[in-house]
């Protein structure tokens, strides 16, 4: 019963397990023709309300005042300004929100309440839907709404046209986790024929349920085996690799975790697997692929397999409008993102170099190595070290104080990323030479 309580006290868990049963409710309503597109919209948009109360309490207005904002934007600005305008609104107020974080954690010395820990979770996801649709309207793949808005008369008019934005950012089944599901998705998936619309796999959710039993079963077992260890400060040598790396699994298992969790959520309302894809959009993909995780030599590639949607809309807010050192202002973004404590702009910074080292580093090999028991050999050592590096990164961000990534970096583990760094040098600068 040990797996147990620990996964079903986990708040955002626990909120999420509970608007499952609603979610099963959606997609059977929405089988029925006698429910329609709006009351579908309004269904998402009230459960989402409901959501946020129950498990933010007074935090909830954290998401509520910039979702009004956002629909206030994206109603009076013209398609070629409003992503600058809400970018700049919701970074602002995510920033502020962190900022109250910062002096209540660091200045106050006092835990924030749990409450307030899930509403800045949200917030973040919130800003991933408010950027995401901004975007489509500045590129011209969502009619922005202002132009239909300045030719309605009546109050109800102006609401309907302006439902979709709200609901879309408040729906409940992606409201406390989930992958980022883009507004051309959302609004096909909704406004589809209650025909077309898709049964629910229970054989699919089952899979998914036997995988999240496996992983907190892993995860009982790798806690008791840190907490009968040392830790990273008493640590010695050699040991300091141990607590590192399993420390950081346990961290790997809680995420696998939940972003099956979150998936099986948006699968049972109808929004997972390729219900509702347009022509020329791209299709739904999962936020965890523990296979590719867990066997990748490159660290370049666990970055883009890891928490897929997050990496792909970084790629499209940052990477491809970067004109200079795209992947240092790719993992900057990510940190402010995150709430810019200590370890997190350390951690994100270190990731970045060693995303680069990583790209030199197998570009030589490729043309150096021919022999396959040195590939063998050389993929073998690569992948230790990818694995460790990520383990640094990650206890790097999830520790976030200066303490705490003082005594890493004190620590031996500070060795491998340190051997990426002198090779980056290296590389480099050969590289330079031969240009």
């Amino acid at each position: 019963m040990d797996w147990l309580r620990l996964f079903f006290l986990h708040p955002v868990s626990l909120y999420q397990g509970a608007a499952f049963p609603f979610a099963l409710l959606f997609n059977y309503l929405c089988g029925m023709d006698s429910f329609s597109t709006r009351a579908r919209y309004l269904f998402l948009l009230a459960g989402g309300g409901v959501l946020a109360v129950a498990a933010m309490g007074p935090y909830a207005l954290l998401i509520f005042i910039p979702a009004l904002c956002t629909v206030a934007l994206v109603s009076s600005c013209g398609p070629q300004e409003v992503h600058r305008l809400t970018f700049f609104f919701q970074m602002g107020w995510q920033t502020l929100c962190h900022l109250g974080l910062h002096y209540t954690e660091y200045y106050l010395q006092e835990p924030p309440p749990v409450r307030f820990y899930i509403a800045l979770s949200s917030l973040m996801l919130l800003t991933q839907r408010v950027t995401s649709l901004s975007l489509d309207i500045r590129e011209g793949k969502v009619e922005a709404a202002s132009g239909s808005i300045r030719n309605r008369s009546s109050l109800s008019e102006c609401l309907s046209e302006t439902l979709p934005y709200f609901s879309y950012l408040l729906f409940f089944p992606a409201l406390l986790g989930g992958p980022l599901c883009s507004f051309q998705r959302f609004q096909a998936c909704v406004e589809r024929p209650s025909s077309s619309y898709p049964s629910i796999s229970f054989w699919a959710l089952t899979w998914r349920g036997v995988q999240i039993a496996g992983l907190e079963c892993l995860r009982v077992v790798l806690r008791r085996a840190v907490s009968a260890g040392a830790g990273l400060e008493e640590c010695q040598q050699l040991e300091c690799i141990y607590v590192m790396w399993s420390t950081a699994g346990l961290f790997k298992l809680t995420y696998y975790t939940h972003w099956i969790l979150d998936d099986s959520l948006l699968h049972a309302a109808g929004f997972g697997s390729e219900a509702g894809q347009r022509s020329g959009e791209e299709g739904y993909i999962p936020d965890v692929d523990m296979w590719t995780l867990e066997t990748t030599h490159r660290i370049s590639l666990f970055a883009r397999q890891w928490n897929r949607s997050t990496a792909r809309w970084l790629r499209r807010l940052v990477f491809q409008n970067s004109r200079r050192w795209p992947v240092l202002q790719t993992f900057a973004f990510s940190a402010w993102w995150h709430g810019l404590h200590p370890g997190q702009v350390f951690g994100f910074l270190c990731w970045s170099v060693m995303v680069e080292a990583d790209y030199l580093i197998h570009a030589f090999a490729n043309v150096s190595i021919s022999s396959w028991p040195l590939r063998l050999l050389y993929r073998a050592l690569t992948w230790a070290q990818t694995q460790l590096i990520i383990a640094y990164v990650m206890l790097a961000v999830e520790g976030r104080s200066l303490s705490s990534l003082g005594r890493l970096c004190c620590s031996y583990n500070s060795i491998f990323p340190g051997v990426y760094c002198v090779l980056l040098f290296l590389l480099a600068k050969r590289k330079q030479k031969c240009n």
